[in-house]
């Protein structure tokens, strides 16, 4: 994509791209020794999509590649982690027409990938979640959600003390 010269797109020139990624990066990084980050790269789009819902079609699959590959070029620099989205998203054959509503925001469909990807990154980490909700002091214990009665009919049940089968992908 090249920028517009009446500034009508989202346009970032690559340099100032990954300036822009590793002062972010940076920032996070130096507000505790604790935090750890993952970045996801740039996805594909469909170009064609775009074109056939907007009419023209400022993006392309080619400059999106050299964006992500630049993204992970500048995490692995930095050992941060990356998840190489421009891959992912392209790992079936129906990609282009499942994993977009309009060429470039992501399905539900493609946002599982998405998630399984980070999962994945978070799983396989050499560290442990700090800001997991039931980790957290209760602040506010006297107003803690007890909108559930037990089976007896009395008893109040806080939903934070309940342990849900959802709950086990995320810890």
């Amino acid at each position: 994509m090249k920028p517009d010269p009446n500034g009508l797109n989202a346009h970032v020139p690559l340099l100032e791209y990954i300036q822009n990624m590793k002062n972010i990066v940076l920032h996070i990084k130096s507000l505790s020794e604790k935090t750890r980050i993952i970045v996801l790269s740039t996805p594909p789009v469909n170009e064609e999509k775009i074109i056939k819902l907007f009419g023209i079609s400022r993006r392309s699959n080619e400059s999106s590649h050299i964006y992500s590959e630049a993204c992970i070029k500048m995490c692995k620099e930095l050992g941060i982690k990356v998840i190489d989205l421009w891959t992912a998203l392209q790992n079936r054959n129906d990609w282009l027409s499942a994993h977009f509503t309009d060429g470039i925001h992501l399905t539900a469909e493609a946002s599982k990938v998405v998630v399984k990807e980070i999962l994945k990154v978070v799983k396989e980490a050499d560290w442990e979640p700090n800001l997991h909700w039931k980790s957290l002091p209760n602040e506010f214990a006297q107003c803690s959600p007890t909108i559930f009665v037990g089976t007896d009919g009395n008893t109040p049940l806080n939903v934070a003390d309940l342990d849900l089968d959802w709950q086990a992908q995320w810890i």
